[in-house]
């Protein structure tokens, strides 16, 4: 299974691309695998600076489709488990904790617990 190894917490109205840069910025990765949501050029054109793959598959309006390796894209449900297993946390899920430092600090909680759960 998948671990967090970094979150940014934003509005609900906010789109999830939003934060992608900010997240990806100073890492060391091969990768980035993402659904449709984070097809983006500038995205795109932000990973491939960084001397990594895009494994985005393209949206169905795009005009220039680009490749995209299906067989690294299948290994992606190992973030969606990931969310699963978190969202099991009916504190996370729900969202009872109004204030942004106490909401992060149980959603790096319980991405503790995941961690050590597949570790037992």
């Amino acid at each position: 299974m998948g671990q967090l190894i970094g979150f940014a917490l934003t509005g609900g109205e906010v789109a999830d691309i939003s934060e992608a840069k900010n997240l990806l910025a100073g890492r060391d990765v091969q990768q980035v695998v993402a659904d449709k949501g984070y097809d983006s050029d500038d995205l795109v054109q932000f990973i491939r600076e960084g001397d990594a793959e895009a494994v985005i598959p393209p949206r169905c309006n795009r005009l220039r489709k680009r490749r995209w390796d299906r067989q690294v894209y299948r290994d992606r449900n190992l973030i969606e488990r990931f969310f699963c297993r978190l969202k099991q946390f009916r504190r996370i899920a729900t969202r009872y904790d109004k204030l942004v430092e106490r909401y992060a600090s149980i959603v790096a909680l319980g991405a503790s617990f995941v961690w050590l759960s597949t570790k037992l």
